[in-house]
């Protein structure tokens, strides 16, 4: 399956979903993320330290797999806003990537970037599907949206569906550990993998294993059999 990760920053997509990132490489699917910007300026930051921290994570998430690949949108941070343009952009990406199933941020943040993010590609999808329209690719309608939690609120999360990712667990914060600048040299954001490892260890424990993720759809989810369920 090919399948799409937006993040508003580097760094959103190891945060919220690192480790199903991993487990559906692993599991031989495609995964494409997308930044929608470069998430500078930062207090410790520079374009040329975040493209090679963003690079580093790719690995780690690739595991030696062949199937993560990572791209640049190009937007400025702290300034993504709702527009066609934008829209258009998010949509070409889907249409190269085939994308059947898009992955994006959580619609209720505190961060405008997350916020305007979210709506892009919520309408991205449809976009995509267009014929008669000056957009790369062949049109697709990918056929899931599926929300993750990287949130600047102090909300707890409300999941409709948990992943688990106990054995992917160590990859994940290892490749939250490769934004230097974000999470290990600022000694005040350091807690930061600690509260994220924590929040994957009681979403773990709410379907019986140590580490999970939580994911959130607003359409229906169909299943073929109960043999995947973990209570």
């Amino acid at each position: 399956m090919n399948i799409l990760v937006v993040g508003p920053h580097p760094d959103d997509q190891e945060l919220g979903m690192g480790g199903t990132i991993t487990r559906l490489a692993s599991q031989g699917h495609r995964v494409h993320l997308l930044d929608m910007c470069n998430g500078e300026p930062t207090p410790h930051g520079s374009p040329e330290a975040r493209e090679q921290e963003w690079t580093a994570a790719l690995r780690i998430l690739d595991a030696g797999t062949g199937n993560v690949t990572r791209e640049l949108l190009g937007l400025k941070n702290r300034e993504i806003v709702h527009s066609i343009e934008a829209r258009h952009k998010v949509a070409g990406v889907i249409r190269k990537h085939q994308a059947e199933l898009v992955f994006l941020p959580y619609f209720e943040d505190a961060h405008p970037d997350h916020v305007a993010t979210t709506r892009i590609v919520e309408d991205a999808r449809f976009d995509a599907k267009l014929t008669k329209i000056d957009l790369p690719g062949d049109p697709i309608y990918p056929k899931r949206l599926v929300y993750y939690f990287a949130t600047h609120l102090k909300i707890v999360a409300q999941p409709n569906f948990l992943i688990d990712i106990s054995e992917q667990i160590d990859t994940k914060v290892e490749s939250i550990r490769a934004y230097q600048t974000q999470f290990v040299i600022p000694q005040q954001n350091r807690v930061v993998i600690d509260w994220v490892k924590q929040l994957n260890g009681y979403m773990g424990s709410r379907i019986g294993v140590q580490y999970a993720e939580p994911f959130y759809v607003k359409e229906p989810l169909g299943l073929s059999s109960l043999e995947g369920l973990q209570v």
